[in-house]
């Protein structure tokens, strides 16, 4: 077996490589790695799902795998990610199960898990976690009678955490038009709750998931019918969902992107301004764009710099004290308010600047001058070899010797799938073009 945690837990194409037997072996030893009570009482686990079909089948097997261990189910039904968060941490579970691929294609599931508090796992717990599957230990530990876990629906899971989302809100909405892309996922009945509560109005697109229909032409990955919409309705600003509601990007009134980056950046001087960004510093991984560094440096704000994936980001927050933190891709953490990346809250969060500076969403976004990007996605057999090799670290060389200082490359394996993934940011488009096709052929030849 390979190593079955990625960047964002377990995930590949549902019943091949992510079939019930592992989901219930990974529920069975994440309860016995995480569920830590000295018998005093019956572990607890929360349980949610996004609503691609095969989550129904892997939802049941992950039940079972806790009930198997021992461990009282609180079933939550179809919810976005943050909000098992939240409600793990809320109701004092000892771990929280999303069953989720995120913005991947409706044939991939993944299973994702939280600790005590609704906080993903250190490198170190999902490895204990890993060995557990892989090992024997579990076949001794099959409780029996009562010792049999039982499940239950857990009643207003939906409900409390919009209602804790709408807590963060500052500056009411009154005024701002969104239309919002729920991607046929699991914000599709969250998320424009917590927008028309906050007092905008609200267009919905990507609100009928069907069980197949989730990310499939939609979402933060295919943004031309949210752009389309923005357009055509003449509201202020798009919001744009992923599958499971983690993520966050938007389009301007004239249906230009705001990327992650520019969202963290508006986020940070926002709090900056008003003395709530911790330590005058924000987290951000290595995919930011240089021209982000150079808005927080002027703003005087540091940048604390991680590894790819939320947690990462979380990890850097919590160790440090900090506030907030985010990815390109549209993860933002606001720690005062949520353990995960959160896309209801940073849409919120967004909304509530634009309310209370009157500015539009462009006029907000431009202060981040990025650099060009081009980031090419190279498949290939095998991505931890190739991105390893030798011949593709002389080319990435090469290309830095090149560019010095006007511009950077960042080539990484993909957490999730036989990928390797070629950032370059230059001082123009067509170089970066021309240096990311470059070193894409070296990554294609080599693997």
């Amino acid at each position: 077996m390979g190593r079955l945690f990625g960047t964002d837990g377990v995930r590949g194409r549902a019943n091949t490589e992510l079939t019930p037997e592992l989901a219930l072996s990974v529920a069975r030893a994440a309860a016995s790695v995480l569920a830590d009570r000295d018998g005093a009482s019956r572990p607890v686990a929360v349980v949610g799902r996004d609503p691609r079909a095969s989550g129904e089948m892997l939802e049941a097997a992950v039940v079972a795998g806790l009930a198997s261990a021992g461990a009282e189910v609180l079933r939550a039904g179809v919810l976005p990610t943050p909000a098992i968060a939240f409600l793990t941490g809320r109701t004092g579970a000892d771990l929280g199960v999303m069953i989720s691929a995120s913005h991947n294609p409706m044939p991939d599931n993944g299973i994702k898990l939280f600790s005590r508090g609704g906080h993903k796992l250190p490198d170190a717990v999902e490895a204990s976690i890993e060995r557990t599957v892989t090992g024997r230990v579990l076949d001794e530990q099959r409780p029996t009678g009562r010792g049999v876990g039982r499940v239950r629906d857990l009643a207003r899971g939906a409900e409390d955490y919009v209602d804790h989302v709408l807590s963060a809100l500052r500056q009411p909405l009154a005024g701002l038009t969104v239309v919002v892309d729920c991607a046929h996922g699991a914000a599709a009945r969250c998320a424009p709750e917590v927008y028309r509560r906050a007092g905008a109005t609200v267009h919905v697109i990507g609100g009928e998931p069907d069980g197949w229909n989730i990310n499939d032409g939609i979402g933060s990955t295919h943004l031309g019918p949210l752009t389309e919409t923005v357009r055509r309705t003449g509201a202020d600003i798009g919001i744009a969902h992923d599958g499971d509601a983690d993520r966050c990007l938007a389009v301007t009134s004239d249906g230009a992107l705001v990327d992650g980056d520019e969202i963290l950046a508006i986020c940070a001087l926002a709090l900056h301004e008003s003395g709530a960004l911790k330590d005058d510093t924000v987290v951000a991984t290595v995919m930011s764009n240089l021209g982000f560094h150079h808005t927080m440096r002027d703003a005087g704000i540091a940048v604390a710099t991680t590894a790819v994936g939320d947690r990462y980001v979380l990890e850097a927050l919590r160790s440090r004290d900090l506030s907030l933190g985010g990815e390109q891709s549209g993860h933002l953490v606001f720690l005062e308010w949520a353990t995960t990346g959160d896309g209801l809250l940073t849409g919120l969060a967004l909304l509530s600047r634009m309310s209370a500076t009157g500015a539009s969403l462009a006029e907000l976004a431009s202060v981040v001058q990025k650099l060009p990007q081009t980031l090419v996605n190279v498949p290939v057999t095998d991505r931890l070899a190739v991105a390893a090799s030798d011949e593709v670290a002389r080319a990435v060389n090469e290309v830095e010797e090149e560019l010095g200082d006007t511009g950077r490359v960042l080539l990484r394996p993909s957490g999730t799938e036989q990928l390797v993934r070629v950032m370059v940011e230059a001082p123009s488009q067509e170089q970066a073009d021309a240096v990311a096709a470059r070193l894409a052929a070296v990554v294609a030849a080599t693997g």
